[in-house]
């Protein structure tokens, strides 16, 4: 996979390179204790996916400019604050198989750590002039508020219905993505048709992306870092279990939600669920759907002339669905 991540970033190796230095001189603190959080937290960043889809975006439309370093730098800026956020709402001690700011700097230290990265992004954004970016940006994350959100209020009930579910997703994961989309395309100086087509790509490679992770739950390998099937033992409502519940008898159902409801489940107990999920074709449904946002969104670049930056965000597409982490 890492070949394959190799040759998505191949158009724009030059610009993720001015990116780092560039990034990184935009969190720099005058407070020690501060630059060293950040220093940790430069350390442990992942694939640099945001980064790669605005970059992408905009060139495939138009020409990399300082307005798009700006968006990049935006997203990075307030992503990184919803994560360390997140992993305080959470209490998660681990973010991408390294210890969270959470679990080295404890709640306090990693509160404001986030609060200072949001602060940056809207000062970048200002300073810069961007206040078109700030808002495409700004509106990804109250999006992604109003998912968790509605996601903890539906859970103890457990009543999602498929349509929730998407609505949930869409917010949560596709809105960020989106708006990596949405703010490359719009930093290249593209016509609003173009950068709405490029939104609505973001949007749905982002519900496959989701989609995927909900299907990692199932797999015999701790591929990513995260406890095989902890998503059920967290009692999540993903689409393989919305599915497999609309499908199911009352009586089966009944029987599986008493489970399902339980905080601690033995092994015996998750056995049941997943088999249960299996035989009713939840995983299979919920791979096709998968496929399906896969490929209404390659569907919405057809109409842009052939160019590197299409045939990476094309394989960047492809890699959403085929990763297996």
């Amino acid at each position: 996979m890492s070949s394959i991540l190799d040759r998505i970033k191949s158009p724009i190796e030059n610009e993720l390179k001015e990116f780092k230095p560039y990034f990184k001189e935009l969190m720099h603190s005058k407070t020690r204790l501060l630059n060293f959080i950040i220093n940790y937290s430069l350390k442990t960043k992942g694939k640099q996916m945001r980064p790669m889809l605005v970059f992408l975006s905009c060139k495939m439309l138009g020409k990399v400019s300082e307005s798009t370093m700006v968006a990049a730098s935006l997203i990075e800026l307030l992503h990184t604050a919803t994560l360390i956020h997140d992993d305080v709402v959470d209490e998660s001690f681990y973010r991408r198989g390294f210890f969270s700011i959470f679990a080295l700097w404890k709640a306090k230290i990693a509160v404001l750590t986030g609060d200072y990265f949001l602060a940056q992004g809207l000062l970048l954004s200002l300073k810069k002039n961007q206040t078109e970016v700030l808002k495409i940006v700004s509106n990804a994350v109250k999006e992604m508020s109003e998912g968790e959100l509605e996601q903890l209020e539906k859970a103890n009930r457990l009543n999602i219905t498929e349509e929730d579910y998407y609505t949930i997703i869409r917010k949560k994961t596709g809105a960020l993505i989106s708006a990596c989309c949405e703010a490359g395309a719009f930093s290249s100086g593209a016509s609003v048709e173009d950068v709405e087509v490029l939104r609505e790509f973001g949007l749905l490679i982002g519900t496959a992306f989701q989609i995927k992770d909900d299907l990692f739950d199932y797999q015999k390998t701790g591929l990513i870092g995260k406890p095989k099937y902890n998503d059920i033992q967290e009692r999540k409502m993903t689409l393989p279990v919305i599915y497999s519940f609309s499908k199911a008898s009352l009586t089966e159902r009944k029987k599986i939600t008493s489970i399902f409801r339980k905080r601690s489940k033995s092994h015996e107990d998750i056995e049941k669920i997943v088999e249960f999920v299996k035989k009713t074709g939840g995983i299979d449904y919920a791979n096709d759907m998968m496929y399906s946002f896969h490929n209404q969104a390659v569907k919405l670049l057809e109409k842009f002339p052939n160019s590197e930056a299409k045939t990476s965000l094309l394989l960047l597409a492809d890699y959403i669905v085929k990763r297996d982490k």
